[in-house]
C-alpha cells in the first residue's frame, strides 16, 4: 500500500510541481500573480480530448498540439490583456483581478461548448496496468511521472543553457538594464507566459485521462499549485517543483491513513505554516519586497 501511496503521491505532486512552475515562472518574468493557470490546464486537457478523441489524432499529436496551443494562448493573454493593463499604469492588484476574471470566462466558456459532465480520454495504452515491485500502477501514472521530469528538465535547460533562456532571465531580474543590453523584455515576457501556459497545457494533457475533463478541473488542482509554489519559495523555480511534490505526498498519505476527507485541510495548514513561519519557502525565495 504505501508503495501505491508514494508512487501516487509523486504523480499528483508532479502535476501540482507543473502548474507551481508556471506561476512562479511568471512572477520571475513580470512581479505579477496569475490565477489562471489552473483553468489554461483545463483548457490543455479539452484541447487535448479534442484533438485525440474527436479529430482522432495520435496521442503524441494531439499532445504537441495542445502545447503549441495553449502557448499561444498565453502569449495572447499576455499581449491582449495584461500588457493593456500595465500600459495605463493601473495598480498590480488590478492585473490579479483580471486574472480571477479570465479564469471565470475560460470555465464558463468550456462549460458552454462542453457541458458541464465530465468526458473521458480513450485508453492512450492497450494495458490497464503495469507490475512496479510489489505495486500495479496505472500506465498513464507512469506517463504522468516520467513526462513531468522531463519537461521540467527540459525547462531547466532551456533557462540556463540557451541564448533565449539566458534573456529572458536578464529581463526577469532587471528590465530596464536587459533593454539597454537589446533584449526584447516585451517579447521575453510573453515567452514566459507562453511557456506557463504551455506547462499547464502538459499538466492536463497528462490529468485528463486519468481523471477525465470537466470545466472546473483546474480550479482546485490551481490552487494546490500555487500552495505548492509557495512552500517551496514563490518565484523559485526548483522550490516550485519540490513544493509541489512534497505537497502531492503529504495529500496521498494523509488521504490512504487518515481520510480522504482531510486530505485538502492538511494540504492549506501547510500552506498556513509556511505564510506564518517561513513565508520566502524551502528555498528562501523572497517573493514580496519593501517598496
Amino acid at each position: 500500500m504505501l508503495l501505491n501511496l508514494i508512487i501516487a503521491g509523486l504523480v499528483l505532486g508532479s502535476i501540482y510541481g507543473l502548474i507551481a512552475l508556471g506561476y512562479s515562472l511568471i512572477y520571475k518574468a513580470s512581479g505579477l500573480m496569475s490565477f489562471v493557470q489552473g483553468d489554461i490546464m483545463t483548457v490543455g486537457a479539452y484541447l487535448g480530448l479534442t484533438f485525440y478523441h474527436i479529430l482522432k489524432l495520435p496521442f503524441a499529436v494531439s499532445f504537441l498540439l495542445s502545447i503549441l496551443c495553449a502557448f499561444f494562448l498565453g502569449m495572447l493573454l499576455e499581449k491582449g490583456v495584461i500588457r493593456k493593463l500595465l500600459n495605463k499604469n493601473v495598480m498590480p492588484i488590478y492585473v490579479v483581478l483580471a486574472t480571477i476574471a479570465i479564469s471565470y470566462i475560460i470555465q464558463n466558456a468550456l462549460m458552454l461548448g462542453y457541458g458541464s459532465i465530465t468526458l473521458f480520454y480513450p485508453s492512450v495504452f492497450n494495458v490497464t496496468s503495469v507490475k512496479v515491485w510489489a505495486a500495479n500502477i496505472q500506465p498513464e501514472a507512469l506517463l504522468c511521472l516520467g513526462t513531468s521530469l522531463v519537461a521540467m528538465v527540459l525547462l531547466h535547460f532551456f533557462m540556463t543553457k540557451t541564448k533565449l533562456g539566458t534573456a529572458m532571465r536578464a529581463a526577469a531580474m532587471d528590465s530596464v538594464a536587459a533593454e539597454s543590453c537589446g533584449i526584447n523584455v516585451s517579447l521575453s515576457t510573453g515567452i514566459t507566459w507562453g511557456l506557463s501556459a504551455g506547462l499547464a497545457a502538459i499538466a492536463g494533457m497528462l490529468l485528463g485521462p486519468m481523471y477525465g475533463v470537466f470545466p472546473i478541473l483546474g480550479a482546485t488542482i490551481g490552487r494546490k499549485g500555487f500552495s505548492g509554489a509557495v512552500v517551496g519559495g514563490y518565484g523559485n523555480m526548483y522550490g516550485s517543483i519540490l513544493g509541489g511534490i512534497l505537497l502531492g505526498l503529504l495529500e496521498t498519505l494523509v488521504a490512504g491513513y487518515v481520510s480522504s476527507v482531510y486530505k485538502n485541510l492538511f494540504a492549506y495548514i501547510i500552506l498556513l505554516i509556511f505564510l506564518f513561519l517561513k513565508p520566502t519557502g524551502i528555498f528562501n525565495e523572497r517573493a514580496i519586497q519593501d517598496v
